[in-house]
């Protein structure tokens, strides 16, 4: 994970502000910084979006491939995560350091997509036991200013909002062996129901309190941290506890209240965004995720 060096002044003087709800840029403990997001900037996807979380900057891109389903759940696609951390992102990801996080990002996503409500996977089956849309899912970090998980998550169900799979016919002759026909026209396409899917909401406990959405310098002066999935409607589907210190059962109590709080407002804030970006259509200006 990317971070940061401070001095035992500079980290006593963002645990203080903390304790009294003031943090280093203005914002209380359970304010996130303002996120940008845009949908549809790959143009090779069938689906994609960018997340800039203050210094955080995110790419995530959603192939819809056509595979076999697995032999435990014939009758359901799946999705496949991919982490690419770019050495441009943090000089800590070049050699190991990039595939460590990456492995462990895909292992959390994996683990907050096993619930079986998050998405109808049954949608993406085409034929029982021969063909289903496998997604996959390839995030890149373009560049690391704290609270990757978040931004990663936000990024994730809008690529998948933004997805668009093309309808498929399956027909059969008198021998009974199957062909598949997709349609050619792009509008005739399946669209991913991504209600319930959660997003990740990271609550990092800095001296006696607990922050959302943590900069790189209060990740620097927290021992721990608490990432929790939420849905739209503020069910708590995973928790995961990161770094050397430890909770004691209050604060977990209190930050998986504050995490489903702010997890409804999150989903809320970018629902808004996405469907702002959709009612746009194509006549929005496209900036491209280089612009």
């Amino acid at each position: 994970m990317a971070s940061v060096v401070l001095s035992e002044a500079e980290k006593l003087y963002i645990v203080h502000g903390i304790q009294e709800d003031l943090r280093v840029d203005g914002r209380g403990c359970e304010d996130y910084r303002c996120a940008e997001v845009e949908t549809d900037v790959v143009s090779n996807t069938s689906g994609s979006a960018r997340v800039k979380l203050g210094h955080t900057d995110i790419l995530v891109g959603v192939k819809a491939e056509m595979g076999t389903p697995k032999l435990e759940k014939p009758d359901e696609g799946y999705l496949e995560f991919f982490v690419d951390c770019s050495a441009n992102a943090t000089p800590e990801f070049e050699g190991r350091g990039g595939e460590e996080l990456g492995t462990e990002i895909a292992n959390t996503f994996y683990r907050v997509f096993s619930s079986e409500s998050s998405i109808d996977l049954k949608s993406l089956c085409i034929n029982p036991r021969e063909h289903c849309w496998v997604l996959y899912v390839d995030v890149l970090l373009l560049e690391c200013g704290g609270n990757l998980f978040d931004a990663i998550s936000i990024a994730v169900k809008a690529a998948l909002f933004n997805t668009r799979i093309p309808k498929v016919r399956v027909l059969e002759d008198e021998e009974g062996s199957k062909e598949i026909e997709l349609s050619d026209d792009p509008y005739d396409c399946i669209r991913l129901n991504v209600d319930d899917v959660p997003c990740i909401v990271t609550l990092s406990k800095i001296g006696y309190r607990h922050v959302v959405d943590a900069t790189l310098q209060e990740e620097a002066c927290s021992l721990a941290s608490l990432l929790i999935s939420v849905t739209s409607k503020g069910a708590l589907t995973s928790m995961k506890k990161m770094g050397k210190g430890s909770l004691d059962p209050e604060s977990i109590f209190e930050m998986m209240e504050t995490g489903r709080r702010v997890g409804k407002s999150l989903h809320i804030a970018l629902q808004k965004i996405l469907d702002e970006e959709e009612s746009l259509g194509t006549s929005r200006q496209k900036v491209g995720f280089l612009g």
